[in-house]
């Protein structure tokens, strides 16, 4: 079946956004300069128009500014992490942001009810004490995720005053706490005003949304954690193979 000629630009404009897209926010455009349109053209097999329309579409998504005389050029570097450092069941790469490269900005830390859906997840009974910790994650000074945990005891206790310097990971670790599993249900959303004002973003501008349950050595969830994270901040890679998840 045969595609009207609008709709088969469209499809054309959207494939090369999507690798220009892959590209930028890989950072793989050395000093973060794009080719020109007419290398752009040339590389793609694509007409000045589709290049144009591209381009157009990542800067209304704020990942390139173009500038006359200058050319165009990347103004994002989303942080890239392996999907097991997020789980915090890995040791961290040397230049991985849990590796001290963060910081959080403590919003509430305070002994709480545990609400009816956070009990269930933690397998304690609703209104049982824990501890509800909430931050938002600093890289580079930048806002780039809120974070609201719900701790169980005994590990809420050991939680409750230990200093909170780095990350999330860093924190249990300090407060002597081992985790075994970690799991993560990862979504998107829309950020609404509170979420936009925490993170210094515009409302509606596209997040992240990740719940995740962290495990004891003997597999009983201690902490239940719904976080927001910028999309365009992070890049999020996993590769799966025979031999497991790397």
């Amino acid at each position: 079946m045969r595609t009207a000629p609008g709709r088969q630009r469209a499809h054309e404009v959207r494939r090369l956004r999507d690798i220009l897209r892959a590209t930028v926010r890989g950072g793989r455009y050395a000093h973060g300069q794009l080719p020109s349109e007419a290398e752009l053209m040339t590389s793609y097999r694509a007409s000045r128009a589709t290049v144009r329309a591209a381009l157009a579409l990542l800067r209304t998504e704020g990942l390139i500014e173009r500038t006359q005389g200058v050319g165009t050029h990347a103004v994002l570097e989303p942080v890239t992490t392996p999907l097991p450092e997020a789980h915090g069941v890995i040791k961290p790469t040397r230049d991985s942001m849990f590796n001290h490269r963060m910081r959080p900005r403590e919003l509430d830390r305070s002994v709480v009810p545990a609400p009816g859906a956070v009990a269930e997840r933690l397998e304690i009974a609703p209104g049982t004490p824990c501890l509800r910790l909430e931050y938002v994650a600093l890289h580079n000074e930048e806002p780039v995720a809120i974070a609201t945990n719900y701790v169980r005891y005994p590990q809420a206790g050991e939680l409750r005053d230990t200093p909170f310097v780095s990350d999330w990971y860093q924190l249990l670790a300090d407060a002597g706490v081992a985790l075994s599993d970690s799991e993560f249900i990862i979504d998107c959303e829309l950020a609404d005003a509170p979420l936009a004002a925490a993170l210094g973003i515009s409302e509606g501008a596209p997040l992240i949304s990740m719940e995740q349950i962290i495990y004891d050595l003997d597999g009983r969830p201690f902490d239940v954690a719904f976080i927001h994270t910028r999309g365009e901040r992070f890049r999020f890679v996993s590769r799966g193979s025979s031999k497991g998840l790397s």
